[in-house]
Order: C-alpha cells, then structure tokens, then sequence
C-alpha cells in the first residue's frame, strides 16, 4: 500500500503536468489564431490593392 504522503506528493505531479500542458496548449492555440489573423489581413490588404480604382470608389 502506497504511504498518503506519496499518493498525494503524485496527485500533485500529475496534476501540475496536466496544468502545465494545457497552458503549452491553450498558448499555442492563442498563437495560431494570431498567426491566421495575420495572414488574413495580408491576404485582405493584397486583394484591394489589386483591385481595380473603379470599383473602390463606391
């Protein structure tokens, strides 16, 4: 049998690990929807510079 004070010195562990990799994760997510916001402005700012002046007038 498995002494308390270890059980809960592992709970700790795995429980700070799991905290540990859904902060990695949840950064990650942040930073690439950043990254996609990003690329669509670029893609938004390419397409009315490529427009025509016509059709930007109105």
């Amino acid at each position: 049998m498995i002494p308390g004070k270890r059980l809960a010195d592992i709970g700790y562990r795995t429980f700070s690990a799991s905290m540990m990799l859904l902060t990695v994760y949840g950064g990650y997510l942040c930073t690439m929807r950043g990254y996609r916001f990003m690329q669509k402005q670029k893609e938004l700012k390419l397409a009315a510079e490529n427009q025509d002046p016509e059709v930007l007038k109105d």
